[in-house]
């Protein structure tokens, strides 16, 4: 069954750090790319980061570069995303979602079209 599983939001401070999880069951990070949107209620959903399947390659919205970073452990199936130098604008609930069964793996792919996402997560900092 495929399924993606969130962690790790929570309540910081404005130049905080979290760190959230997506560990997936069902399928292999190998050939499948993992990717972060957030959404805040009333607002447009809005892409984060994203990585391949081939090699790692990694994809970040402007609005994070330089202070978010993705990666990935493959023997856990886990993809992670460090949100360090947090802003009030970076409140959002935060889905990952997957390329899967779709082949390619490549980054960035169409979030909202994709069948398989997580139920999301938190994430809320106060100034």
């Amino acid at each position: 069954q495929v399924q993606l599983v969130e962690s790790g939001g929570g309540l910081v401070q404005y130049g905080g750090s979290l760190r959230l999880s997506c560990t997936v069951f069902g399928f292999t990070l190998d050939y499948h790319a993992i990717g972060w949107f957030r959404q805040v209620p009333g607002k447009e959903r809005e892409g984060v980061s994203c990585i391949s399947s081939n090699n790692g390659e990694t994809y970040y919205e402007d609005s994070v570069k330089g202070r978010f970073t993705i990666s990935r452990d493959r023997d856990k199936n886990t993809v992670y995303l460090q949100m360090n130098s947090l802003k009030p604008e970076d409140t959002a609930v935060y889905y990952c979602v997957t390329d899967f069964p779709a082949s390619g793996g490549d980054c960035p792919f169409d979030y909202y079209a994709m069948k398989y996402r997580g139920k999301g997560t938190q994430v809320t900092v106060s100034s």
